[in-house]
């Protein structure tokens, strides 16, 4: 199966105006959330409802499409977490963060996330957020490393097949 390019996140142009935690710097990390993306899967927009991506070593990762539009699209995505306490259990899953994709503008932005969070720097990083503004760094933050990581796992959802 043939890859996508891998597209570098350092080729997106920054403003001489963009600080971070300002707007412009936000919008130059919503661009690499896009490239960063792309390296997970080639268009979000050819994916099924429910995607999944199992890699050794690493918990399942899923992407579950949650609103498709002609410009944008939105989804979950989580890891599902083995449940600790009883074998056989139902997993849980974390970090789950909704995420919008502008396909025009070439974005990606986390909407949201989990209300509580099992780890450390993640329960840190919500409680030092308080304007909006900041809330949107920490989980864009959050999605930019964490999309670098799967990628570094081996996670990949792949693209349907065309039907001849």
């Amino acid at each position: 199966m043939a890859h996508a390019p891998v597209i570098a996140d350092s080729s997106a142009l920054t403003s001489w105006r963009a600080r971070p935690r300002s707007f412009v710097g936000l919008m130059v990390l919503y661009e690499s959330n896009y490239t960063r993306l792309g390296w997970l899967v080639e268009d979000v927009r050819k994916l099924g409802d429910l995607s999944m991506s199992v890699v050794d070593g690493d918990c399942e990762l899923v992407l579950k499409m949650t609103e498709r539009g002609p410009y944008t699209a939105t989804f979950t995505l989580t890891y599902l977490l083995p449940e600790r306490e009883a074998p056989g259990a139902v997993p849980t899953s974390s970090p789950d963060l909704s995420v919008r994709v502008y396909h025009d503008a070439r974005l990606a932005e986390a909407l949201d996330w989990a209300p509580a969070h099992e780890h450390q720097m993640l329960r840190r990083m919500r409680r030092m957020a308080e304007r909006e503004l900041d809330q949107c760094w920490a989980r864009n933050t959050m999605l930019n490393k964490w999309l670098e990581y799967c990628v570094e796992r081996g996670h990949r959802f792949p693209q349907p097949q065309a039907q001849p």
